[in-house]
């Protein structure tokens, strides 16, 4: 802890602008919960200074967990003081409420108390409105800016819920991870710990998924789709999600990782037998195209029979057309397509953008 920090967090309690730092909000919004909702600090110093006491730290950690699930301030700061007055955590009830309620204005009747389903791998979202986009996912980077693991995890969990998993991806988990990595690169290694935290639950989220989806079946027999990222490439988590898709498609998958050598992929390729494969390149640095060139033109199977893999290039690294035989997804649907649709059909489409 800095002298600073050490100052702030001294005396009564933390001062407003320590905890604001601390809750990812700004000090304006913790002097208008205040002064509306009446959540400001239990003892003022001098009989004007805010100091904010454990107690009231944990006060509005909750109004800020409720706010993100998307419950109105108001009523997220009457949950958060009566929380506070009992000493127990409001979120779970909270939670099961707002799904209710979301149901109830869709014209879907819950029953009161009915506890939360979940509906499993591949099952269609739950029927309630989803809470607008780009509020979910600023709501994910305020949890993950103030370290609030539980928050981000039931936030992530939410999002995967209610939209499935690809509208989840490319609706709340790719805004949220591209706003958290602005926050880093424009201030140096400062957020270096926020960006940490959100990969590392988006990570754990997508293999949720793909856990719970691949244990439904037993396996198919067919040869599995190669995912891996190409020499020198540690950025998984556009795999992982595809990884995670497939396995609810029941679509076999065999998932290299990060950095994966050309001899091993190439081994992998011959004896495998890959109906597919796919290359994740993050940044111009790492695309190698003679190595997708050399998978792309790679045989295998028995003598007279021997065919190739189609090779998908996946992530902004790879150009917008990389030439004849190579496939170039646009987003996480389009791969999913070219991956499970007809491979006369596929092997003609070249979009333009990378997933």
């Amino acid at each position: 802890m800095s002298s600073d920090e050490e100052t702030e967090t001294t005396g009564v309690g933390v001062t407003t602008g320590f905890l604001a730092r601390r809750l990812g909000v700004s000090p304006t919004t913790l002097r208008s919960w205040d002064r509306r909702y009446g959540l400001g600090p239990a003892v003022r110093a001098d009989g004007r200074h805010r100091r904010w006491s454990p107690d009231d730290v944990a006060m509005l950690q909750e109004m800020c967990r409720l706010t993100a699930a998307g419950l109105p301030p108001a009523e997220a700061a009457r949950a958060a003081k009566e929380a506070a007055r009992r000493g127990v955590a409001a979120s779970p009830a909270l939670a099961s409420r707002t799904r209710a309620t979301a149901r109830t204005r869709a014209g879907v009747r819950v029953p009161e108390g009915a506890p939360p389903t979940d509906p499993g791998p591949g099952a269609p979202p739950d029927t309630g409105p989803p809470m607008d986009a780009a509020q979910e996912y600023r709501g994910l980077v305020r949890a993950a800016v103030r370290l609030d693991a539980l928050a981000v995890r039931e936030r992530l969990a939410a999002a995967v819920r209610t939209r499935g998993l690809t509208g989840a991806w490319e609706e709340v988990m790719v805004p949220a991870l591209r706003t958290v990595g602005r926050r880093w690169e424009y201030s140096g290694d400062r957020h270096v710990e926020v960006e940490h935290l959100m990969s590392w639950h988006v990570s754990a989220a997508l293999l949720h998924v793909y856990v719970s989806a691949a244990g439904h079946e037993p396996p198919t027999g067919a040869s599995p789709v190669l995912l891996a990222c190409v020499p020198g490439e540690q950025h998984t988590l556009s795999l992982e999600v595809l990884n995670a898709a497939l396995a609810e498609r029941r679509v076999p998958a065999l998932m290299l990782g990060a950095a994966v050598p050309p001899e091993a992929l190439l081994a992998a390729v011959r004896r495998v037998g890959p109906p597919a494969v796919v290359l994740w390149s993050q940044t111009w640095s790492t695309a190698n195209l003679p190595l997708a060139l050399h998978v792309a033109a790679a045989r295998w199977g028995v003598r007279g029979a021997r065919t190739r893999s189609r090779v998908l290039l996946s992530g902004p690294g790879w150009d917008a057309r990389p030439g004849p035989g190579l496939l170039r997804p646009r987003d996480l649907a389009e791969a999913l397509r070219l991956i499970t649709g007809p491979a006369d059909r596929a092997a003609d489409a070249v979009p333009p953008a990378p997933l």
